[in-house]
């Protein structure tokens, strides 16, 4: 199965002209997977079509919704933007609740609950998102949306003080929300892996799309991940292509920004980010954007980066600690120093447990943090504001109130 993953993955970024230049057993699996891409696509017509003409019915939920979405399978930077966004309310004396589907084991929801402990935010967990966020309500209660001041503070840095924060739930983030079309949102943030961002601009599975691209129309922001990897021309061309399909799109640039490591022993240690400096580092991911990680290790100032890459969300098994632990060695006896292998914190939460079976080897967590880069004048200031007037925008005039939910 991991196999074919990567096989299937490899099509969807080799654009339909360079098909022939494939392998063999890849040039195989494209009548099927073309065959298949195209029965998606049909079912997503008959889908959008079900809730355009009222058939499906789109549910209301009584604050503010902020859909974090892509159009694209992984690598986009949906959990740090999630992320962002439930310290930005937290901060601003809100507490959000954040709607996450838990897929694959849910690695994503793991970490964001770990990272966010610390915080008013509340994650609930489950396909139909609309019954969890009943459940919080009756645990919590919500914020009635016309007196939302939160709002307000959008735009300060300023931490409140602790008596200042509200139990009730003030606002939703919809995680991986752009296809979850049984929800209304309030906002519609679409992420874009800058290094690799429509690939072969075709549908699942022959490419790498969920939704074609004029799903861009429905976006009220982008925000261009990974912009830091990617040059100037890159991000412009990007840029033309979004503005192509929606003229008038804000459009941001966001960043992984390393800012510690942690021992798989304890996700509570915290170690400076030169103590891979000169050492034999082995990358192990199973992320969606493997290459991103690698080139931030790099930067790190390690003797030697090595990778083994895993498709996304994939579980660690014995037989990958055993081949994990093959290359180590062949790392140490080829430089003579004792390697140490370098994770992920999605990698951490989804089993940390079988990453300590790497022992006597050290296992490091890399710790990062999503940053607005300060590019072409779209600075984190302008993104608050811009979230800020959009959500006074639209709880002015969206809203229908009803004693439930």
């Amino acid at each position: 199965m991991e196999r074919t993953k990567r096989l299937v993955n490899q099509i969807a970024y080799t654009s339909p002209q360079n098909f022939s230049n494939l392998p063999l057993l890849q040039r195989s699996l494209i009548p099927f997977l073309y065959t298949v891409s195209s029965l998606y696509k049909l079912v997503l017509s008959l889908r959008h079509n079900l809730y355009h003409f009222g058939l499906f019915k789109k549910q209301r939920l009584p604050v503010p919704v902020i859909s974090v979405g892509n159009l694209t399978w992984g690598g986009n930077g949906k959990t740090p933007m999630v992320e962002f966004l439930a310290l930005l309310f937290h901060q601003a004396g809100v507490s959000p609740l954040i709607l996450t589907r838990g897929y694959a084991g849910g690695d994503e929801a793991k970490m964001l609950q770990r990272r966010l402990s610390a915080t008013s935010a509340k994650i609930g967990v489950g396909a139909n998102r609309s019954a969890t966020a009943a459940c919080f309500f009756e645990q919590y209660g919500y914020l009635d949306p016309r007196n939302c001041k939160w709002i307000e503070k959008l735009c300060t840095n300023q931490e409140l003080e602790s008596s200042s924060y509200s139990e009730n739930i003030g606002a939703i983030i919809l995680d991986d929300g752009m296809q979850h079309w049984s929800l209304y949102r309030d906002v519609e943030i679409v992420m874009v892996n800058g290094m690799k961002p429509w690939g072969n601009n075709q549908l699942l599975p022959l490419g790498p799309l969920r939704e074609p691209l004029a799903a861009l129309d429905r976006a009220d922001v982008a925000v261009i991940h990974h912009a830091d990897m990617i040059s100037d021309k890159e991000l412009k061309l990007i840029e033309f292509m979004i503005h192509e399909v929606n003229e008038g799109l804000p459009i941001f640039f966001t960043t992984l920004s390393p800012s510690c490591f942690f021992v798989v022993d304890n996700c509570y240690s915290k170690l400076p980010l030169n103590v891979v400096h000169n050492k034999i580092a082995l990358c192990v991911s199973a992320i969606g954007s493997a290459d991103a990680f690698i080139r931030r290790i790099e930067k790190l100032g390690p003797l030697y980066v090595d990778r083994l890459d895993f498709s996304d969300h994939h579980f660690f098994q014995a037989k990958d600690v055993e081949i994990i632990t093959e290359r180590l060695g062949k790392l140490h006896d080829e430089f003579g120093l004792k390697p140490v292998v370098v994770v992920t914190e999605k990698d951490y939460d989804r089993d940390p447990i079988i990453l300590k079976d790497l022992c006597p080897y050290e296992v490091l967590v890399l710790s990062s943090y999503l940053e607005i880069m300060p590019f072409m004048a779209c600075t984190e200031a302008r993104f608050r504001k811009f979230l800020k007037k959009l959500l006074e925008s639209k709880v002015s005039t969206r809203y229908v109130y009803t004693n439930g939910v």
